[in-house]
């Protein structure tokens, strides 16, 4: 079996490939990304592990349920949107690999069987698998936000990469709702320049060292007021941190104005 890359993806907003009639052509780039995203990882593709950006934890915890729900944690979306489904089945066998690769390397994590599908995830997987066949598990952020913790926990769990498991970080290389409009072009333009010279161009060791200390980037803190939706890009770098990554979405007019960016970490099985 190919060893499988990792990715971090700019996951858009609330429950998108619901609203195909309400948003036209507005995600049409980010789907094609996502779509182009399963063919790259091909069919040695058995299960997904989403890095999640809307589950925050003191320890980390892995969703562990046979039968996901859903969680529509987000407002002011159309009424249909909260009576949505993506159907995949969790993995409770998987759930536990993840929590054993982490204790063994002295981390703490934890199981929940009751957490669902949250849009952080499931706007992805019905985008990037819309059959929802494989199975999905979450891994939740740990809530100090610690680059490097997250950075060594991915680390811990690249043999899933050997195993066919899909590492996907589900966030948003640019999340100022506050500026979420042409007043955070520049600030966009510019953290999104810095991630694109960190991930693509920096040597493993110096990419994790500048994102450990990913505040001192230009707009770090406009960009990521909060870095909730930063933090799941270390899981995916840790777990392919000796090799290169790749833009493989880029967007400036997104929403109108943003700049945007999602990266692969590792070769493609068929390149």
């Amino acid at each position: 079996m190919s060893r499988l890359p990792t990715y971090y993806v700019s996951h858009g907003g609330g429950p998108w490939p619901w609203m195909r009639e309400q948003n036209g052509p507005r995600y049409d780039q980010l789907e094609a990304s996502l779509q182009a995203m399963a063919r790259e990882a091909g069919n040695g593709v058995r299960a997904v592990l989403v890095v999640t950006a809307h589950l925050e934890t003191p320890s980390f915890m892995v969703s562990s349920a046979a039968q996901p729900g859903m969680l529509y944690d987000y407002y002011g979306f159309p009424p249909h949107t909260y009576q949505i489904h993506y159907r995949a089945p969790g993995s409770p066998a998987l759930a536990q690999r993840v929590q054993s690769l982490l204790n063994a390397g002295g981390v703490e994590a934890g199981l929940d069987p009751e957490r669902g599908f949250d849009h952080g995830t499931f706007s992805v997987m019905q985008a990037t698998y819309p059959e929802a066949r494989l199975p999905v598990v979450q891994l939740s952020l740990r809530a100090d936000f610690d680059p490097a913790a997250h950075l060594a926990a991915g680390r811990l769990l690249a043999p899933l990469r050997d195993e066919g498991v899909l590492i996907l970080g589900s966030g948003l290389s640019y999340h100022n709702l506050r500026l979420f409009n042409a007043s955070g072009a520049l600030p966009s333009q510019q953290f999104d320049a810095w991630l694109q010279t960190t991930l693509t161009a920096a040597s493993p060791a110096e990419r994790d060292a500048l994102l450990t200390q990913w505040e001192r980037a230009p707009s770090a803190r406009i960009a990521h007021a909060r870095e909730d939706h930063l933090i799941p890009l270390m899981v995916a770098v840790g777990a392919a941190h000796e090799e290169a990554g790749t833009c493989v979405y880029h967007e400036d007019a997104f929403s109108g104005a943003l700049t945007t960016s999602s990266f692969r970490f590792g070769a493609a099985p068929a390149a």
